[in-house]
């Protein structure tokens, strides 16, 4: 898992924004007695970061093609924001979100957002905290005011700002869930959560319990799935009830879905993979 995080890690530095019981189908395909579908999918693009790094433009019109109708940036690839808008539009795609790190946060708010806002993103995203970022609940505790600041931000410019969990948020410090934590001191206005759901079960730890304690909190997920020996797979090769967790959408608040495969073998293969799952699903 070590080695997951520090390719994460090292994506985020070098890439910033300024650069019921289940049932089975008779296709196979798990479903959910309600009856629903996914009207849109989206991708977070770390997922075909690889292509992207060669061609913003063809990497798009690439999944436009496999059906995908939203995207979820990563950074810009050296791409300025009406450059991206006026690729998005090229592929008939959207993009109601991005991620950021950290030090733009801290550093750079106001021209993150600016250029967010420009762009059209819904929701401005903290991506990861380092090992050294989150070693203690002190340090939680200091985002507190941060993440208020940052969510100040992005309302002032008609968007919201979110945060991303990995598993490290569910571990205790000083006896307290730092992920609890936020929830319960960061006003729900001013931070947005995106519930991934490979990092939440990765750490062992159910995602209906804080859809019941926090409903409507929850505005995207990552679609990420997990192996029996639990590392990434794509979406529907895994363990994780897709079906059962998008039947509670509406109480989650769930908006937008965005696939994801942090170490893809083949990244536009996996994205193939990911969508022709979740098109058939019922939920």
């Amino acid at each position: 898992m070590n080695s997951i995080i520090h390719s994460r890690r090292q994506f985020l530095k070098t890439v910033s924004i300024g650069s019921g019981a289940s049932l089975l189908g008779l296709t196979g395909t798990p479903v959910f007695a309600g009856g629903n579908q996914l009207d849109r999918v989206g991708i977070q693009l770390y997922t075909v970061r690889d292509l992207m790094a060669k061609n913003v433009a063809s990497t798009l019109q690439s999944l436009a093609k496999l059906g995908y109708k939203e995207v979820e940036f990563a950074g810009y690839f050296d791409k300025n924001p009406d450059e991206i808008k006026r690729l998005l539009t090229a592929a008939g795609l959207t993009s109601p979100s991005t991620h950021i790190s950290l030090d733009l946060i801290k550093n750079k708010l106001d021209e993150t957002m600016d250029m967010a806002a420009e762009v059209g993103h819904e929701y401005v995203v903290l991506a990861y905290l380092g090992e050294q970022e989150r070693s203690s609940l002190d340090h939680y505790k200091s985002y507190v005011e941060l993440f208020s600041k940052a969510g100040e931000a992005a309302i002032k410019r008609g968007m919201h700002f979110g945060y991303h969990n990995h598993h490290f948020e569910f571990m205790p410090l000083e006896g307290i869930l730092p992920y609890d934590f936020m929830l319960e001191q960061i006003d729900s206005e001013l931070m947005k959560m995106t519930m991934d759901l490979y990092w939440i079960h990765r750490a062992g730890k159910d995602p209906f319990p804080y859809f019941d304690k926090y409903p409507g909190r929850f505005k995207q997920c990552h679609v990420k799935d997990m192996a029996e020996n639990g590392l990434f797979t794509d979406v529907g090769a895994g363990t994780i009830e897709f079906a059962k967790i998008f039947a509670q959408s509406k109480k989650a608040g769930f908006e937008h879905f965005y696939v994801e495969h942090d170490m893809p073998k083949d990244s536009l293969q996996s994205a193939a993979n990911s969508i022709a799952y979740l098109q058939k699903l019922v939920f």
